[in-house]
């Protein structure tokens, strides 16, 4: 920590934690996060949205700093509109863990997220996102076309098993190969092997000259784990995953009730 400054750097994911229910940020938020950074703390989004369906809510609450997007794989420049850095997942290694997933658990409705601005999301099978209302997805005829282009992750959906126990299955049978997170109802992430919030923070911290000792971080899913464990302190919605409950240094009000706000105030006045 700085002297008189609790945490320089407020890392805040985006959906279920600084986002209400309606995908704004309250207006108690936005004043939370004005005076903190007036003391001198700097804010930075860390989404597991691609960076092209970051950018319009991004836009629209009026962020114009640094994003971490597509859990790690994407530095972006919110005021600029412009990637910094991006990684895609190796397209054969996507195929072989499909390949290897449906041999044990049967087949998979799965979707695929271009790399690039652009973020154009693909779909194979019956996956439906049941969240954030600008996600969209094209439906392709066959799975061959989700791997035409450069991708950053791909998304799972099984017919019968809950998030947790796809989630579970497939780091049991791919995760040798590559990442595997659970970021919101039904979405069960494929990334590069190595790859999290956690890592892309860490550029973008150093980027502007801060460490994980300086960081406190907002967060209510398993994607956020890793983040946690990389900043100096860890804090959990009241709506957040049971498994991201159980680690957090502190729980705060849920999205719907200003918990990010609630903390900013006590620490920054």
């Amino acid at each position: 920590m700085t002297a008189g400054l609790p945490y320089r750097l407020i890392a805040t994911d985006l959906d279920g934690t600084l986002l209400t229910p309606a995908e704004t940020v309250s207006d108690r938020t936005r004043a939370a996060l004005a005076a903190a950074t007036a003391a001198g703390a700097v804010h930075i989004v860390v989404t597991g949205r691609a960076a092209g369906w970051a950018r319009p809510v991004l836009d629209e609450i009026g962020y114009t700093g640094i994003a971490v997007c597509g859990q790690g794989a994407q530095v972006y420049d919110a005021g600029a509109h412009k990637l910094l850095t991006s990684m895609t997942l190796d397209r054969r290694v996507g195929r072989l863990a499909l390949d290897k997933l449906e041999a044990e658990l049967g087949p998979l409705a799965v979707a695929a997220v271009q790399d690039g601005l652009a973020s154009a999301g693909l779909a194979f099978g019956p996956y439906r996102l049941e969240t954030a209302s600008d996600f969209s997805l094209r439906q392709v005829l066959g799975r061959d076309e989700l791997f035409a282009e450069p991708i950053s992750k791909l998304f799972l959906q099984h017919p019968e098993l809950t998030d947790d126990q796809l989630t579970a299955a497939a780091r049991r049978i791919v995760g040798d190969l590559v990442g595997v997170t659970l970021a919101g109802p039904g979405i069960i992430e494929l990334l590069p092997l190595g790859l999290s919030k956690a890592t892309g923070l860490a550029v973008a911290a150093r980027r502007l000259g801060l460490r994980a000792a300086d960081t406190i971080a907002f967060g209510d899913m398993p994607n956020d784990l890793p983040m946690f464990q990389w900043a100096a302190h860890g804090v959990a919605m009241a709506n957040a995953h049971q498994e991201l409950l159980a680690v957090a240094d502190e729980v705060t009000a849920s999205n719907a009730e200003d918990g990010v706000a609630a903390v900013l105030e006590r620490l920054y006045g």
